[in-house]
Order: structure tokens, then sequence, then C-alpha cells
């Protein structure tokens, strides 16, 4: 039977991390949602859940690119049952910018952020007035390696937004006892890579995660507190002190005057050349 933990609502629960998550949340007592667009899958899982751990467990076909499914989605967040959301869903789009097809661009675009920010906000206003719950974005390292595209720009800016997005919300949420968690994993063995037309077994198995690995580091970290996890990050304090540099940028971010370097006039430097 249920332990009283509440439901947790898992995006892209079908297979892959959504469904590791619901395999973890339920062992803990989680009643759980499982969203995803195969009802096949998700009855599949569903079932098998139900007979290990006794919760109740709701299956919700829904294609999140549909807006009136996305809709549906964003009214069952709203319900005062829900304690975790799992923002899981996501798709992959590989190769250069220039040569992408800017539908599927597109698709990503508003699958990895729109969607991921509309059920965010579905879900926190209830859980501020419960003073209760947490909400866990899927974002990725590729979040803090623009420079270096794992997959292509597209989905590492994809998943810098939701980064960004998930520390933020954080900072307006913390004080209603709500936390939000992000969690950057590195390459880990899902599915989303063949859907990206990626074979993934050709990459440095070294840097391979399981999945099963990836979320129990994941829970791991929202039970210590992590705001921000990278499950194979050694050392937080590398975290830590990234966080202390970007920070130290805050004072000269935004000044009256532009920087010496740029020649302005009013920095005191030599006068620009007229034009002529």
């Amino acid at each position: 039977m249920s332990q009283g933990q509440g439901t947790a609502l898992i995006t892209g629960a079908s297979a892959g991390i959504g469904a590791v998550y619901a395999d973890r949340l339920a062992q803990r007592g989680y009643d759980l949602v499982l969203v995803a667009r195969d009802a096949a899958k998700l009855n599949e899982l569903a079932s098998r859940l139900r007979d290990e751990t006794g919760v109740m467990i709701e299956v919700l076909s829904a294609d999140l690119a549909d807006a009136n499914d996305r809709r549906k989605v964003e009214a069952r967040l709203q319900a005062d049952d829900i304690t975790m959301l799992v923002n899981n869903a996501g798709i992959a789009v590989s190769g250069p910018t220039i040569s992408m097809d800017p539908e599927r661009l597109d698709a990503m675009i508003h699958l990895n952020m729109v969607v991921a920010t509309r059920l965010a906000r579905a879900v926190a206003s209830g859980m501020a007035q419960r003073r209760k719950g947490d909400i866990v974005n899927i974002a990725s390292v590729v979040a803090i390696r623009g420079d270096q595209p794992a997959i292509s720009v597209g989905y590492g800016a994809s998943k810098a937004y939701l980064l960004a997005f998930s520390e933020g919300l954080d900072s307006e949420l913390s004080s209603y006892g709500v936390r939000v968690q992000a969690v950057l994993p590195g390459a880990t063995r899902t599915e989303l890579w063949a859907k990206g037309g990626i074979d993934i077994n050709t990459l440095p198995q070294e840097v391979v995660m399981e999945t099963g690995e990836m979320v129990d580091a994941a829970l791991a970290g929202l039970d210590q507190g992590e705001r921000v996890t990278i499950p194979s990050l050694p050392d937080i304090a590398d975290w830590v002190a990234f966080k202390a540099d970007r920070a130290a940028l805050g004072p000269n971010l935004s000044r009256r005057l532009p920087a010496d370097r740029y020649g302005s006039r009013s920095s005191g430097l030599a006068p620009l050349p007229k034009a002529s």
C-alpha cells in the first residue's frame, strides 16, 4: 500500500529515465500518474508496479506536443494530491543547425522548453499553497557545455534554458517549501540517442551511465538537498566553485559605462577616430 508520499506525475514514463523514476518512486511509496504517448507500454509498466508495490497508478496517455493533450496533463497537475513532478519528456535532434529540419528543431524546442515550463507552472501554484512539493527537471550536462554540443547546438541550448529556469524557479519557490531540482546527466543509455540518430555504442563506454544508476544518483541528490545534481561529478565542490565564479561576474555585468577595452569616448580613453 501507499506510504502517504502523495502522487508523482512523470512525463516520458513509458521507457528510459521516466520508467526508472516510476519504479523508484513506487518503491518509495508514491502513487503515480504515468504520462507518455504509448498507452500499451504505460499500462504494462503500471500493471507490474501495482503488483510489486501496491501503490495506486494512473495511466494518462498524452502527446505533449498536442495542445489539448498538454492541457489535460496541466489540469491533472493542478490536483491537490500531486507532490512531485518529474519533467522528463524531451527529444533530441542531432546534427548541424544549418542542415537541420526546421520543423524538427521547432518540435524539440517546444517540448524541451515550452512544454516543460508550462507543466512546471501548472503544478507550482498548488505546491506553493500547500507549502510542499518537488519539481524535478531532467536537463543535461550539455547545459553547461554550450561550446561543445554533444548532440546539437539546439539541444544543448534547450537544456541550458531548463537549467536556468530550474535555478530561477527554485529561488521563487524555496520560501514556500517547494524544491526545484535540475538533474544534469551525462551520456545515459536511453532510447533518446537512437531517436536522435546517434548510436550510443559508438561513444566511449566509460562515459556512458546506465539509466538506473543515473536515476538513483539523482534521487540521492534530491534527498541531500541538492538543487542541481550532476550524477557523474565526483566532487560537488567543483559545481560550487563554478557557481561562485559565475556570481563573481555579477557586479560588472551591468554598469553605466562600457568597459575600457571597447574604446568608448566616455570611458576615458582616446576618442575614436571621426568618420571621414
